[in-house]
């Protein structure tokens, strides 16, 4: 989690009290503690506290330019006899190690079984000794999609490495749309507060029933905090229990709404959505799809795109159609009804290899057209410069962050194989040549920089 908002619980449970006391006020007499606000809140957090998990992670991470390992705490919660656990993708990325700490006061440790980056959802898997009592706690789980906005919730986890906590309020948006957060999902947002620490613990109703995983707080403007939807959750956690990860498919078409209030552009049309683009090479554009084709329907499923929030549901349809199975898109062109035949294809990885050259004291990455598209646009493939320590060899070269390593003296680099075969060469001749020549594309402008590497800065 990178966002704290302070805690503030004053209006909803105000809100909550008055709903309380107006049940009460109808209710038989003798029966009205059912309805008090306390019992609801006390009755909402015992079904679900005891599933939730305090995660310790240890992770590489090598943006620094040479790798290391860090620990960083959060929240989970177990959905599953057989422990399973629903979590967040950017809590458990790149984790060698996740330990976990049980509501009963049990250590165990879990496995990765798949993590997605689009929809910030993991899955894990606790590792229970067969002999282990009790039996695991599991959460029932309801539907983000019977929310609205003024329903009553509750955040739980560990915030700020605390190991439970409970926080209170409302949904304020069933379907908030942060583009840059996830192309195949809205987010619901709560006032309940979301801190540190609390990222892949629940959202819970008042009925005790999980409908959200929380994942990010804004630290100014309020309380405001975001959570996956629980449909979207499971949808994911579906996916990698089936293929170990989730597999998206990739169709190249960029959407726009019918009713666009950013761009002040409305088409006259209620149903359906407009191609803004298709990238290059992509099945959108092998299909022909043009810009300013209205699609209305995908394998004879209806689609509405009115506004952007719907964007993110016709994403999901498209990136979960069968690869390599022909989809049929019905569509408008300029008033002719047209039928095409769209292939989609693997989307593969969205993020790219990393490798750690210690003696060079620089980290490289893949280019990867969903990760870096900037760097994808100039060279569709090859390596980049994704780290620089400092001091070192790297920095005193003049090496910087987001380079394109073209060449190694006189070999070519275009993915990780190359690079790690230039390393080792150039190690191989350290007594002897402690430096090598290398080109790269730096804002699409070609250099040459000589990397001396003589002096061992890992030792000092």
């Amino acid at each position: 989690m990178r966002y704290f908002q302070p805690f503030q619980i004053t209006a909803a449970l105000l809100g909550l009290l008055l709903q309380a006391q107006a049940s009460a006020a109808s209710f038989p007499g003798g029966q009205s503690d059912n309805f008090d606000f306390r019992y609801v809140v006390n009755s909402a957090k015992e079904k679900v506290f005891p599933s939730v998990v305090f995660l310790k992670c240890l992770r590489q991470d090598m943006q620094t330019g040479n790798k290391i390992s860090q620990e960083v705490s959060g929240s989970g919660v177990i959905i599953s006899k057989e422990g399973e656990i629903l979590t967040n993708w950017h809590l458990v990325d790149k984790a060698i190690q996740v330990r976990c700490l049980l509501y009963d006061g049990r250590a165990l440790d879990a496995k990765v079984l798949g993590a997605d980056k689009d929809t910030d959802i993991a899955l894990l898997k606790l590792e229970v000794p067969q002999d282990s009592k009790p039996p695991l706690p599991s959460a029932a789980l309801g539907s983000s999609a019977k929310l609205s906005e003024g329903d009553f919730v509750m955040a739980l986890g560990a915030p700020w490495g605390l190991t439970r906590s409970v926080s209170i309020g409302i949904i304020s948006c069933t379907k908030r749309f942060l583009p840059e957060a996830s192309e195949y999902s809205c987010w619901l947002q709560t006032d309940a507060a979301i801190s540190p620490g609390n990222s892949g613990g629940p959202l819970v109703n008042t009925s005790g029933e999980i409908i959200g995983i929380n994942a990010r707080g804004i630290m100014v403007g309020g309380d405001t905090g975001f959570a996956v939807p629980i449909d979207v959750a499971l949808a994911v956690a579906s996916q990698i229990r089936q293929y170990g990860k989730v597999s998206w498919t990739w169709t190249g078409l960029e959407l726009q709404p019918l009713k666009d209030f950013n761009r002040n552009i409305y088409f006259n049309a209620s149903e359906g959505v407009i191609v803004a683009e298709t990238q290059p090479g992509s099945p959108a554009r092998n299909a022909k799809l043009l810009p300013g084709d209205r699609i209305i329907k995908i394998n004879g499923q209806t689609i509405n795109g009115l506004t952007e929030e719907d964007l993110p549901a016709i994403r999901r349809l498209l990136g979960l159609l069968p690869k390599g199975t022909p989809a049929k898109i019905d569509l408008e062109r300029q008033g002719e009804k047209l039928s095409l035949e769209l292939i989609p294809a693997e989307k593969g990885m969205v993020e790219g290899e990393e490798l750690a050259f210690p003696r060079w004291d620089l980290t490289a990455k893949a280019i990867n057209q969903f990760d870096t598209p900037e760097l994808f646009y100039l060279r569709p493939q090859g390596i980049f410069v994704y780290g620089v320590k400092a001091p070192g060899n790297a920095q005193m070269a003049g090496l910087l962050p987001q380079d394109i390593i073209l060449k190694i003296d006189t070999t070519e680099i275009n993915n990780a194989a190359d690079i790690s075969a230039a390393y080792k060469a150039a190690m191989d001749k350290l007594d002897t040549k402690p430096r090598v020549v290398i080109s790269v594309m730096r804002g699409g402008m070609l250099r040459q920089i000589v990397l001396d590497f003589s002096r061992n800065f890992q030792k000092e």
